[in-house]
């Protein structure tokens, strides 16, 4: 059967929002991926975000990514604070509708590690089940004022020679969690994964078997 992703339109907060999903037979959970920053020309064409995508489907998860407000097709322009989170929200809210009692997983590469983190808070704190959340080289400077999910499993991985995402930011904001997780250091792995998305899928996708 051939795998292939479908073009979505999805009403979004600042105007419809584009996105690509993949419709899995007999799925067995739902995964939504935000990718990178949009002023930086961030997009949900990025390898990393496609790399997620990927593995996600081929663990057994319909899936769905999407561009920000401003990104692409995307309507609205870009917010930088919590819109691009209302995007996702309204992202997940779609996804949910079109596959309703299936687990989430929420998966977020970068500035979208930002935003997946966000989201996943909102969720726990509406009393909502969230399976669990990948945060990959995550912005987590923007999470400061951000209320976090307690009860999900949490992998976050982080490249050893990230020259976008400062490394050891990171590793304190893993320092500092006060709840159980996993920090999964890449070595000799720039911030977009350039030669090691091999080594990304195969850190994700036995933490989805």
């Amino acid at each position: 059967m051939l795998k292939r992703e479908i073009p979505v339109t999805i009403e979004g907060p600042a105007g419809a929002l584009e996105g690509l999903h993949f419709d899995q037979a007999d799925a067995r959970g739902l995964a939504l991926i935000c990718h990178p920053n949009p002023v930086k020309g961030g997009t949900m064409l990025n390898k990393v975000v496609s790399t997620l995508q990927r593995t996600a489907r081929d663990a057994g998860f319909t899936t769905l990514r999407f561009n920000f407000r401003g990104v692409g097709s995307s309507g609205g322009s870009h917010d930088m604070k919590t819109g691009e989170i209302d995007d996702a929200e309204a992202a997940l809210r779609w996804l949910q509708a079109q596959h309703p009692e299936l687990p989430l997983t929420l998966m977020g590469f970068s500035y979208g590690g930002f935003v997946a983190a966000a989201l996943a808070g909102r969720i726990e704190a509406r009393g909502e089940s969230l399976d669990r959340l990948f945060m990959v080289a995550p912005a987590v400077s923007r999470l400061a004022d951000q209320p976090l999910a307690e009860r999900c499993e949490l992998t976050i991985i982080q490249p050893d020679d990230d020259e976008v995402i400062d490394a050891t930011s990171v590793h304190a904001f893993s320092a500092a969690l006060g709840r159980p997780h996993e920090l999964l250091k890449v070595a000799e792995c720039g911030h977009f994964f350039h030669g090691k998305l091999v080594d990304l899928k195969e850190l994700v996708a036995p933490r989805l078997a």
